[in-house]
């Protein structure tokens, strides 16, 4: 029996009069009423709010700097302009691979050293080439170089004609004291500390990293970190090999963080290759 059927007597004839009924339970329906509307509206709630009300506190995504209004939006491949990789399986040669034209130009708009936007705008080029969903551009190198030494020109230094930044940069030793603590990691080969590790370079490479993902970007088989074509390229292949597709604010973050996890550093980096995108 439903709660819509009549009542019928045990005979299975209807009652003639309210005295044969059976007793109706008066207080079912509304109750039953009541308690579908009370069922709809937390149907309606969850259906408005249940997504967020239901993710767990630790999914959520913290918001990391810089702003994503900082990010460099034109972070892509250089000015169409500029030549493409050549097709033989030649030498690296970094800085001859942009245009010299349009490599004067952008360095005279941003006032970055020629020799070291040739070697950041190459660089991008052949990052393009090998990793071709990394959309990594010239600005965010040019960046880098310049929150790192001022494209080699800190404390009164200067990257000559060969690409070798003089004097060289070596950083200050890595010991916690306002950095993370590196302890020595190659014996001081690189930075002349056997005690801690320092960076070393116009880009600034730990030992460590520079082990990993130091190449020659000149084509003298040696991959120098003073040598601005070598570090621009390691930079371009630690950057994309970090990150992924650079493209995406999150994870141009990431790849930035892995060179320096500072929000401070993200944020400088983040503004200087905003504003060199905006000379081109």
């Amino acid at each position: 029996m439903t709660l819509l059927d009549p009542p019928t007597m045990e005979n299975g004839e209807e009652p003639q009069d309210a005295t044969d009924r059976k007793p109706r339970k008066g207080w079912l329906l509304p109750a039953l009423t009541i308690g579908c509307a009370v069922l709809a509206i937390g149907c309606l709630v969850l259906g408005l709010f249940g997504q967020s009300l239901l993710q767990p506190a630790e999914a959520m995504p913290e918001r990391v700097a810089p702003e994503e209004e900082n990010l460099p939006p034109q972070d892509e491949s250089p000015d169409p302009t500029m030549p493409a990789l050549g097709q033989d399986d030649g030498e690296l040669i970094v800085y001859e691979l942009a245009d010299p034209a349009w490599v004067a130009q952008i360095a005279s708009k941003t006032g970055i050293p020629e020799r070291a936007m040739a070697a950041y705008a190459g660089a991008a080029l052949w990052a393009s080439a090998e990793f071709p969903s990394c959309g990594l551009g010239w600005n965010t190198l040019a960046a880098i170089g310049l929150v790192e030494s001022e494209h080699g020109s800190i404390d009164g230094g200067s990257i000559g004609n060969d690409g070798i930044a003089s004097p060289e940069i070596i950083g200050i030793p890595l010991d916690g004291t306002s950095t993370d603590s590196i302890p020595d990691t190659d014996g001081g080969a690189l930075d002349g500390d056997s005690e801690w590790d320092r960076a070393v370079g116009p880009m600034q490479f730990i030992p460590a990293t520079w082990q990993q993902h130091g190449m020659d970007g000149n084509g003298d088989g040696v991959a120098d970190p003073h040598n601005i074509d070598d570090a621009a390229v390691s930079a371009a292949a630690y950057l994309c090999s970090s990150g992924g597709d650079l493209t995406q604010p999150e994870n141009w973050i990431v790849a930035v963080e892995a060179y320096n996890s500072s929000v401070e550093y993200n944020n400088r980096v983040a503004e200087a290759a905003n504003q060199y995108a905006a000379a081109q």
